[in-house]
């Protein structure tokens, strides 16, 4: 479900689940988990970029997978690949076209750039599903955007545009042509032509060190929250309810 091959430098990426808008499921949590682990160490590989197939980048989770088999561990498939997003040494590109929502949305505050198409969507929906963010987006979100902005984003979960989030600052460029992916092709071919050491050099600058451990630490703490949120009865009945296609009913649940 996860395509990927090697171009002049160019690891290119495919989340290639366009049925179910490459909701992600377990298997390609591993798959995709170990691709990114096994190309920062490739000394073939200068830039990552990674797209979706068909009309969106990702829908987050697959609901009905995640329901039969739940995050119950701090070293669960979902966790084990933000660890890793968060800890490239090589710059990673997205291309965003349609919705990205859930980790589909909190995994681009680990790319180091995004582009997206004019007709993107943001969704950050983890409160309305009972839970709490995920990704170290808590942290990263505020720093980003402020703290009031954050919490509207966070809070509501509210669909948010292309030429929204450019503004808000985690999207670099709004693509107008049908798909931002060629765009970013472009921008990954620029990059692999200069200096790997100075880029790997920069990217360490940018978002290492003190950095880098504090986005590592939050992701644990919210992991452990989230954790023991999928268990609460709040949560239960908010993914209950998505399954079943009506609005949830959190009275009387924690």
């Amino acid at each position: 479900m996860i395509n990927h091959y090697l171009s002049d430098g160019i690891l290119k990426i495919l989340l290639n689940r366009p049925e179910k808008k490459n909701a992600f499921t377990n298997a390609m949590y591993r798959e995709l988990t170990q691709i990114l682990s096994e190309a920062d160490q490739n000394p073939q590989v200068k830039v990552m970029l990674i797209s979706g197939a068909g009309n969106s980048f990702s829908a987050g989770n697959d609901i009905a997978d995640f329901m039969q088999s739940p995050i119950t561990h701090e070293d669960a498939p979902p966790i084990n690949l933000l660890k890793v997003l968060a800890g490239l040494t090589k710059p990673l590109i997205a291309a965003v076209d349609g919705v990205a929502v859930g980790i589909g949305a909190t995994m681009l505050f680990h790319c180091d750039l995004v582009y997206a198409q004019k007709d993107a969507r943001f969704i950050f929906p983890f409160v309305s599903l009972g839970l709490v963010p995920e990704g170290a987006v808590s942290l990263l979100l505020p720093c980003l955007v402020g703290h009031q902005k954050a919490s509207e984003i966070l809070l509501f979960g509210e669909p948010i545009s292309a030429e929204d989030a450019q503004a808000l600052g985690f999207v670099n460029k709004v693509v107008l042509e049908p798909s931002a992916l060629p765009y970013a092709e472009q921008r990954a071919k620029k990059l692999a032509a200069l200096s790997l050491g100075s880029v790997l050099r920069t990217k360490s600058l940018l978002k290492g060190g003190e950095l880098k451990a504090a986005i590592l630490k939050q992701i644990d703490i919210e992991g452990k929250l989230f954790i023991d949120r999928l268990h609460s009865p709040a949560a239960k009945e908010a993914l209950t309810a998505f399954i079943e296609k009506r609005a949830p009913n959190f009275d009387e649940l924690d």
